[in-house]
């Protein structure tokens, strides 16, 4: 019951921090039976202390007896409320994380009811997640309520980061248990800025191009410059000492065109040339950005992978060659620090499973490939899931519909690359990667729509981000900005 308390005292601040003047033409709390309806009790409650009109319909009684207590508690404050017949608020505590399956009843009636109001211009403000989205799968009912506000409280729940589109801008609040992450349950643990902040590696004021490092990058076949080009950009953007790039001929002059302060040296015909291209040169190596998806290019990979035993990023091609033969690639990596970076399809190829299995088990299925590669996994997409070989992991939920566009992956090993330089930690630097490119993404879509913002405004907002302003909002543990294709 305290638990309960606190969760709808910290949600009704929240909405009134927001929506102070949009909630003094009333607000309607649609409630169920369970918990979540108790939730809404509280929130109706403090709401009209607050002098905001309230009204509480109920779609079921209360068939708990914490959510008996709330109402009863509430009904007082509530007696008094004169209400509004068009509020601009509507808070959805019909059900909580314990709900599957699809919306019946008179919680569809309810559902409906909301998804009228929202037709009408009203806000829908819901607790904890929104009706008829699953907490922990992230399925969608048909009905479910489509929020523009999820308040949840303790944790970020894994249904909510995979369908971020439904629940609107999401808060996480504090209700007494502490951070997500010590909460022991089996919730995704959230990269956020402080974690980043305190993993980042600084830049002296003394460094020079070796103290902040060197890199090389290998791929680029013809008519795919474009590929290196983004990861050295990014890699430049992260604060790298210096990129040398080793590309088909015919990329040589579009890139060093396009970058001059990059390096670049044409695909060695044999070993001794890759020796010789690489003897103490760099800190870490990229292989994969435009290298091309035949035999001669896993060829290519092994041959780089045998000179260099130094840590490594792998992305794109240079996994899409080892389609079916995830091992093979797990004894050429051989145990050094290594990142790999595929997005869903990449890696359902890679292991041989249907994509389908891979965003049905995104949380979990890392964990596999990691212990085969023995290299830190970093499953793109939404959310981004990051796992160690000993099966550790952590989620980036930063970023926006901007990055689903061809060259954003190139641009995040670069910045991956960047950061296992500096830092050799393989785990570190591909979580710290993941949340620095989602929220450069997240800032160049601010105040616009998806289309018309590009890969090189994500480019220019990468150099702000290394900043990591937090500021600290009371009770609040995280907060995932809204999602929209638009």
């Amino acid at each position: 019951m305290q638990l309960m308390r606190r969760a709808g005292v910290g949600a009704a601040r929240l909405i009134l921090d927001r929506y102070a003047s949009e909630g003094a033409l009333g607000a309607l709390v649609y409630c169920g039976p369970g918990n979540n309806g108790g939730d809404g009790w509280i929130v109706a409650a403090e709401l009209s202390r607050a002098g905001i009109p309230v009204q509480v319909l109920e779609a079921l009684p209360p068939n708990s007896d914490d959510a008996r207590t709330a109402k009863s508690e509430a009904l007082p404050f509530l007696s008094s409320s004169v209400y509004n017949e068009t509020p601009t608020l509507i808070v959805d505590a019909l059900l909580g994380t314990g709900a599957h399956g699809e919306l019946r009843g008179e919680i569809a009636q309810a559902a409906l009811a909301i998804a009228q109001r929202r037709s009408g211009g009203a806000r829908i403000i819901a607790l904890d997640l929104p009706t008829g989205l699953d907490a922990t799968t992230g399925a969608i009912a048909k009905g479910a309520v489509h929020s523009d506000l999820t308040i949840t409280f303790g944790t970020a729940k894994r249904g909510l980061l995979q369908a971020r589109s439904q629940a609107g801008e999401v808060v996480v609040t504090d209700i007494g248990l502490g951070a997500h992450a010590d909460i022991g349950d089996g919730a995704p643990q959230l990269v956020d800025s402080d974690w980043v902040r305190g993993r980042v590696p600084s830049i002296s004021a003394e460094a020079h191009k070796g103290v902040r490092r060197k890199v090389l990058m290998v791929g680029g076949d013809r008519g795919m410059a474009g590929a290196i080009i983004l990861a050295a950009r990014a890699a430049l953007r992260s604060g790298v000492g210096m990129v040398r790039a080793c590309v088909h001929e015919a990329s040589l002059s579009p890139l060093q065109s396009a970058i001059p302060e990059v390096t670049a040296i044409t695909w060695p015909a044999a070993d001794t040339d890759i020796d010789a291209a690489i003897a103490g040169w760099p800190h870490a190596v990229l292989v994969g950005p435009g290298l091309g998806n035949d035999a001669e290019a896993r060829r290519r990979v092994t041959q780089w992978l045998a000179a260099w035993p130094g840590p490594v990023v792998l992305d794109a091609d240079a996994l899409n060659v080892f389609a079916g033969h995830e091992d093979s690639l797990g004894d050429l990596l051989d145990g050094r620090p290594a990142i790999v970076t595929p997005h869903p399809v990449e890696f359902a190829r890679l292991i041989g499973v249907d994509v389908d299995t891979v965003l049905a088990e995104r949380f979990e299925i890392g964990a596999r490939l990691a212990r085969a590669l023995h290299a830190v996994v970093l499953l793109k997409g939404v959310p981004t899931v990051i796992t160690a070989p000993d099966g550790e992991s952590v989620v980036s939920a930063t970023g926006t519909a901007v990055l689903g566009t061809a060259g954003s992956g190139d641009m995040l090993s670069g910045i991956a690359l960047t950061l296992l330089a500096q830092s050799g930690d393989p785990y570190h630097a591909a979580a710290c990667a993941a949340w620095v490119h989602g929220r450069a993404a997240e800032r160049a879509n601010s105040g616009r729509t998806v289309r018309g913002v590009t890969l090189q405004d994500v480019l220019d907002a990468l150099g702000t981000v290394w900043h990591f302003e937090s500021p600290a909002i009371d009770g609040v543990l995280a907060t995932l900005p809204s999602l929209s294709a638009e």
